[in-house]
């Protein structure tokens, strides 16, 4: 029934009468957890109680820093994989990688790889494109390596990677772009259409705003993003791009625009090319809309993923030191009523155009994915459609669990890579998300109460 409704314009009264009468909202207290080890509750525990405390969140790199010197490499490296990295890493090999992602495909989830690269803004500046380079090549590993999981067992029919344009290209550029795109009446030079063209054709893109070398570097990047699309829409893998500073937004939102004009065609079987949204922001309802709407008229597929976003406390910082507007929402209840409008907004889309518009609902807030959960049924999205939902390795299991087991689409956001590649990028992460981390004592209780029932009454995980 769900096949036959998405694939009519059906009313909307109608629709919620011929809908089965028996959906039940999800239930993320019942056992989740008791499909997971000791040892991984253990662990989750000890870890998740760890990343809330924030004098460690804020000191984390001088503490490894410190951590090193006192106990070596050795010790120091072994207590951060049996602790941290072994909680939110799969792992550096790629045969590691393969054995966490068999691991959550077994509880019905997926993976969703990133690699852990990035250019923070107004950070010192790389020497040459060889920094570049080297990430355009790790990428293209990971869309080898998100192919070949499509040959383990378990649900890999929609692969996914994240992609850090930041990787690609350096924020100085960003920046450039973004104060051009800024402009009233910004020259059609810089139009998606033309960087397409450049990205497609290899030829040379003079643009006005921009130096020699700024327009050098530019055609760089762009042959580094065509490259990784090419390559993506090759091996069947999907990209979804992260999103940054609101001082780089607008010209990362540009480059997509740019790989989506080429590479989203329906006829591609696109969207291929992703891009990111942050409900924190105040303008991304609207920005959101305009984007879905042009996409349409232009005839392509649209792909979204949808955050409450991570920057909070830089963003603000930035607004203060410049004398200009806090671009964020006051406070987390504004978030969430934006986050809920997004939410509604890209279902309706969903229902409307079908398999040519995706979204991701990445979130760990249990209310927004039963609202999400709940509108998919009365719109008649199939849980297992073009609507699917994202957590962080390690994060929110007993939400990621829940949805795995009623059949919807969930992926885990798994980073990879070294010790010395990863902890930096996880620091960053915890502390751009520190009011996730430091709210997850609900999934703390969960984690108690099924470590206790396991000791004081004997119980043992199900297997399968």
């Amino acid at each position: 029934i769900f096949s036959n409704l998405f694939n009519k314009t059906t009313p909307q009264a109608q629709l919620v009468n011929l809908l089965p009468p028996n959906w039940q909202p999800l239930n993320f207290d019942e056992g989740a957890f008791r499909l997971k080890g000791t040892g991984e509750l253990t662990r989750a525990l000890l870890v998740l109680r760890l990343c809330a405390w924030p004098p460690l969140v804020t000191h984390g790199l001088a503490l490894q820093a410190w951590s090193q010197r006192l106990l070596g490499s050795r010790i120091s490296g072994a207590l951060l994989r049996a602790s941290i990295y072994g909680q939110f890493v799969a792992g550096e090999t790629a045969e590691e990688v393969r054995r966490c992602v068999q691991q959550l495909q077994t509880l019905g989830l997926r993976p969703l790889l990133a690699v852990p690269t990035e250019e923070e803004p107004d950070s010192a500046a790389k020497t040459g494109e060889a920094w570049y380079e080297g990430n355009l090549r790790a990428m293209l590993r990971c869309v080898d390596l998100s192919r070949d999981l499509l040959e383990t067992p378990g649900p890999a029919r929609n692969n996914l990677m994240q992609l850090k344009m930041t990787a690609l290209t350096s924020t100085r550029l960003c920046k450039e772009l973004t104060s051009w795109v800024r402009r009233p009446g910004a020259s059609l030079e810089l139009s998606p259409e033309r960087l397409a063209e450049a990205m497609d054709s290899g030829r040379n893109l003079q643009v006005s705003c921009l130096n020699a070398e700024q327009n050098g570097h530019l055609q760089a990047a762009l042959s580094r993003l065509h490259r990784v699309a090419q390559h993506a829409r090759a091996q069947h893998v999907r990209l979804l791009v992260d999103a940054e500073y609101t001082s780089l937004n607008p010209a990362l939102s540009l480059l997509v625009a740019a790989l989506a004009t080429r590479w989203n065609s329906p006829r591609e079987g696109g969207p291929w090319v992703w891009n990111t949204y942050q409900a924190y922001l105040k303008d991304t309802h609207e920005r959101l809309g305009r984007d879905a709407e042009a996409a349409h008229r232009a005839g392509l597929a649209f792909g979204v993923k949808l955050v409450r976003g991570a920057y909070l406390v830089k963003e603000r910082a930035v607004a203060r030191l410049q004398g200009t507007e806090d671009p964020t929402r006051p406070d987390y209840e504004a978030t969430n009523r934006s986050y809920s409008r997004c939410l509604e907004l890209m279902l309706n889309q969903v229902s409307r155009h079908g398999p040519t518009c995706h979204l991701m609902v990445a979130s760990h807030n249990e209310e927004s994915v039963r609202l999400a959960t709940k509108r998919m049924w009365e719109l008649g999205i199939p849980p297992d459609g073009p609507v699917c939902f994202g957590q962080l390795l390690g994060m929110c299991d007993h939400v990621s669990l829940a949805l795995g087991q009623a059949g919807y689409a969930v992926y885990k956001s798994i980073p990879y890579g070294s010790l010395e590649e990863v902890i930096p990028y996880l620091i960053r992460r915890a502390q751009e998300n520190r009011s996730v981390l430091q709210g997850v004592r609900r999934e703390q209780e969960l984690l108690t109460q099924e470590l206790r029932r396991r000791l004081l009454g004997g119980g043992r995980r199900v297997r399968h």
